[in-house]
């Protein structure tokens, strides 16, 4: 099964897609959406769109795991994340992808065991994980995938629970 990992905001969005066998994960591809600060806003949010509508066409990942957004000291930024994130949410919805949110303390804790690992910590796992040569780059495409990861691993956690094997 294909999943698909999104890292939202309005300057960068990060995408990762893995796929998940029968005891192995690996990544398929990974990247980024770059949209510019010349733009008004309404047109960054349908380039966002039309790029994860061609992420879904292409890779045609069945479930997509999309990172919640945290409050920061700037209302301005994570308001503008929020509607990419909502602009996101829509286009999933409208490509009959299922979609989960996770926080990022979820999945770090998913990821490295403890909710307050740095980025780097949570960065060289996704590389170990997947079996990467290198750290994902930009740093939005290795978050993408960590959220992939974090959806995959719950989606174990909850086939053990629901068959009674924890």
């Amino acid at each position: 099964m294909k999943i698909l990992g999104i890292d939202p905001g309005t300057a960068t969005v990060g995408w990762g897609i893995i796929e998940v066998g029968r005891g192995t994960t690996t990544a398929v591809a990974f990247g980024h959406i770059s949209t510019s600060k010349d733009l008004p806003l309404p047109k960054r949010l349908a380039e966002i769109a039309r790029d994860i509508t061609e992420i879904v066409r292409t890779y045609e990942p069945a479930e997509a795991a999309v990172e919640e957004i945290f409050f920061s000291n700037n209302q301005k930024t994570v308001i503008a994340v929020a509607q990419a994130r909502g602009c996101i949410l829509l286009t999933l919805e409208n490509l009959r992808v299922s979609i989960s949110g996770y926080t990022p303390l979820e999945v770090k804790q998913a990821l490295t065991n403890y909710g307050r690992a740095d980025k780097s910590q949570v960065q060289l796992m996704v590389k170990a994980l997947l079996k990467l040569s290198a750290i994902p780059k930009p740093d939005d495409a290795a978050d993408a995938l960590a959220i992939a990861l974090c959806h995959a691993s719950r989606r174990k956690m909850e086939s053990i629970r629901k068959n009674g094997e924890l």
